[in-house]
């Protein structure tokens, strides 16, 4: 568990369907993540350069905490990186070509940026791909519960903020698409207002919202039915948004 300048990170660990969803603790674990990070970032998407050891890290794990998505409970399909205020955030060197504008980046502790956002790019199932980024998605959402965390950042491929948003997540653009290094895709920086989220979902999206806030713990059996009645009609959104050429770009 990571220990950051707004104390102990606590982890989340909850089963969802044929997933067992949890904060990243062990070595065994973060090499799996940062072998999957290589094969993502390094090897398909060219965002970062290759790595003789096939790792990819950086200096921003230290601070941050990563959630896993896995099967069997030991081998790792998913995985985002979590980096919770005030200490420094990819958007605010990396990324900083995003802020175009006068947007000032909040620091405060209810603020967190979401990076390494990913899937298995050998999973050739669409669907299992979609269910793992909605599955990635509210292990999101229950961190940010657990630590209090009302506004997320990250930079996406400008095209798939609206993607983001027909999902239901209100993310704002704040700045104008640019296209960043070495891969040069169009990006563009975006804030999510969680409790605007709430309050919209609870009237347009409850069974997402309900959905969302509700885990089987650990004690309980894994394999239980991950999707309610009404949560199937957004996989489409969610499968796009797991295309390896759509993925977060601060992921």
């Amino acid at each position: 568990m990571q220990a950051t300048a707004v104390g102990e990170e606590r982890g989340i660990a909850f089963y969802e369907g044929e997933f067992f969803v949890k904060t990243l603790e062990t070595k065994e674990e973060m090499t799996q993540a940062y072998r999957l990070r290589h094969r993502v970032f390094a090897e398909r998407l060219k965002w970062v350069p290759e790595q003789a050891n096939r790792l990819e890290a950086d200096l921003y794990d230290a601070w941050s905490t990563s959630i896993g998505v896995f099967a069997d409970e030991t081998r790792l399909l998913g995985l985002v990186r979590m980096t919770h205020a005030p200490v420094p955030f990819m958007l605010e060197s990396e990324f900083s070509a995003c802020l175009v504008g006068s947007h000032r980046v909040r620091k405060e502790t209810d603020t967190a940026e979401i990076t390494r956002l990913a899937v298995d790019p050998a999973i050739a199932d669409r669907g299992l791909s979609a269910r793992l980024m909605k599955t990635i998605f509210k292990g999101m959402y229950q961190w940010c519960l657990l630590h209090e965390v009302r506004y997320t950042y990250m930079v996406v491929e400008h095209r798939l903020l609206r993607v983001v948003q027909r999902m239901g997540w209100p993310c704002r653009a704040i700045g104008e698409p640019v296209a960043l290094p070495p891969a040069e895709v169009l990006s563009i920086g975006g804030l999510l207002d969680l409790e605007e989220f709430r309050v919209q979902a609870s009237t347009d999206r409850p069974s997402m919202l309900d959905w969302l806030t509700t885990t089987k713990p650990v004690t309980s059996p894994a394999h239980l039915p991950s999707l309610r009645t009404g949560q199937e009609s957004d996989m489409g959104e969610y499968a796009e948004l797991a295309d390896d050429r759509l993925l977060v770009r601060a992921a």
